[in-house]
């Protein structure tokens, strides 16, 4: 159903995408920074789910509908850029005291779960780029185009979920040790709210 050749050539071309450091891998290190291991790897999960959202919907061809309505593209960057923001504020406002880690963290990793769900999903451009990158791999003479690209799909956000738990789970576990000063934990609060708005402002920089 797959063509071996094109798949291995999808797999080091994804590997190699996974572990250029980008926007989503700034985020998690930002959330395992703050919130320590466990927050990290939610946040990966979190951002995994919203990739494999989109991997679904270019599958069905939802996706092509930014291609042809440009305005929707543009609500979505807005809107994307300004829950960075939100998320950025909070990081500012964080006066990050020693004793709040001792705090129950189950609701904090929660929310960097569907933080990193909404963040991949508010993010049009990893929209146009399934559309523009899954094809390539894609033999229509095999049959099942639709399989094919939910396998690539599933693929390349399994691939992305290994190497964004491992970045999320090291920037947490380092943050946990730097957490012990109030000073540091400062710090790395005002570190994930100046990366949110780098973001914030990349996403909507950045032409189309």
């Amino acid at each position: 159903m797959l063509d071996t050749s094109l798949y291995v050539a999808f797999l080091v071309a994804a590997l190699a995408l996974c572990l250029t450091p980008g926007p989503d891998m700034m985020f998690i290190v930002a959330m395992g920074g703050r919130g320590g291991p466990a927050t990290g790897v939610m946040a990966a999960t979190g951002v995994a789910t919203g990739a494999l959202t989109h991997a679904i919907a270019a599958m069905l061809g939802l996706s092509a509908l930014f291609t042809t309505l440009p305005t929707l593209y543009h609500v979505l960057r807005w809107a994307g850029a300004a829950y960075l923001l939100y998320l950025a504020v909070k990081s500012f406002r964080d006066r990050g005291e020693p004793g709040e880690e001792s705090a129950p963290a189950g609701p904090g990793r929660l929310r960097a779960f569907w933080q990193g769900v909404i963040t991949n999903l508010l993010n049009p451009k990893v929209i146009l780029f399934n559309i523009a990158f899954l094809p390539q791999f894609v033999n229509p003479s095999l049959g099942h185009p639709m399989v094919q690209f939910l396998v690539l799909g599933l693929t390349l956000v399994l691939i992305g979920l290994a190497v964004d738990g491992t970045v999320g789970l090291l920037s947490g576990r380092l943050a946990r040790l730097l957490r012990r000063s109030r000073r540091v934990a400062r710090g790395l609060n005002i570190f994930s709210g100046t990366v949110f708005t780098g973001l914030a402002v990349r996403l909507l920089a950045v032409a189309k």
